[in-house]
């Protein structure tokens, strides 16, 4: 909307907020899967392009409930294909994951790694991004896949930001044991070859995210196109950078649990950022880990129900 383009939200509400969506964005209660009224809201609404977010995203759920992630990753999202396909609707945008490279070759992750996922939340992802490529070739649609690396922070008003149930995102776990809001955090392994023993990832704000998205929208003119993205800013952050940010942020101590391994956690996930600045001339604006948290830390000091009691 602030970059000047009208909004219609889909949602079937299972994990997202109605709160959430400003008053005067048309909403549609719906399934992506439900193929009448999605048709539906493609046309009567004139939608042009599709910005695809809905997906379960818990890797370590992921590897104990595979059918149902494949279910809702993928399944349902070759049926919003399917329906836009119909409706003649040819642009599309993408929320994939850096997950679908697996244990990658080399760091920084550059697009063209071998992609081998190492669970079943990224092979989702894959087999997604293998599935527009077929309609990108076909002349069906044109579209961009970003590949999200770890999405963080909440919107610099404090209107929007993080509330999950259950909540699986380690920096507003650690922001609620630090409130005392929670029990101490598990941190997951503090054997990884990395300098402190935990795992390093590449923390990028959901605010920048969101400036790639619409950068991208005027190179998807033609059908046919298609465009992939590492979306990170290129830093790699351990969990424990993660708990001493929280810790100066909010000055107060994160209490933790050191415990085993989770399974399907590669040891360090960060980008090689180039192209995506390159094509697109995207900076992001939050590029140190105290601006991104403090963010966070802003949502969840206004926002301590959530968004069910503000």
């Amino acid at each position: 909307m602030a970059a000047g383009h009208s909004v219609v939200v889909l949602d079937n509400l299972s994990y997202g907020h109605r709160e959430s969506i400003p008053k005067d964005v048309p909403f549609v209660e719906a399934d992506m899967a439900d193929s009448v009224k999605v048709r539906a809201a493609l046309r009567d609404y004139k939608i042009e392009l599709v910005m695809h977010f809905a997906a379960l995203i818990n890797v370590g759920e992921s590897v104990h409930q595979p059918e149902r992630y494949h279910e809702n990753n993928v399944v349902r999202t070759f049926a919003l294909l399917d329906a836009m396909i119909a409706e003649g609707v040819k642009k599309f945008v993408f929320s994939s994951t850096c997950a679908t490279f697996g244990v990658p070759d080399k760091m920084p992750m550059s697009e063209n790694l071998p992609q081998k996922p190492i669970n079943p939340y990224g092979q989702n992802k894959l087999d997604v991004e293998l599935k527009l490529r077929q309609l990108a070739r076909e002349g069906k649609i044109s579209f961009a896949a970003f590949r999200y690396f770890n999405a963080a922070g909440a919107s610099a008003d404090g209107s929007i930001g993080e509330d999950h149930q259950p909540e699986t995102h380690l920096i507003p776990l650690a922001i609620a044991a630090a409130l005392g809001r929670r029990p101490a955090l598990k941190v997951f392994g503090t054997d990884y070859p990395t300098p402190d023993g935990t795992c390093l990832r590449d923390y990028v704000h959901v605010d920048d995210l969101s400036s790639a998205h619409i950068a991208v929208f005027d190179k998807l003119k033609e059908t046919g196109l298609a465009f992939f993205y590492n979306l990170g800013i290129g830093v790699p952050y351990s969990v424990e950078d993660i708990l001493k940010s929280v810790e100066r942020v909010t000055g107060k101590p994160v209490p933790r649990e050191y415990v085993e391994r989770r399974e399907g956690d590669p040891p360090a996930l960060y980008a090689d950022a180039t192209k995506v600045r390159k094509e697109l001339g995207w900076k992001p604006k939050y590029d140190t880990l105290d601006a991104i948290v403090s963010t966070a830390v802003r949502w969840h000091t206004l926002h301590p129900q959530g968004f069910s009691k503000r």
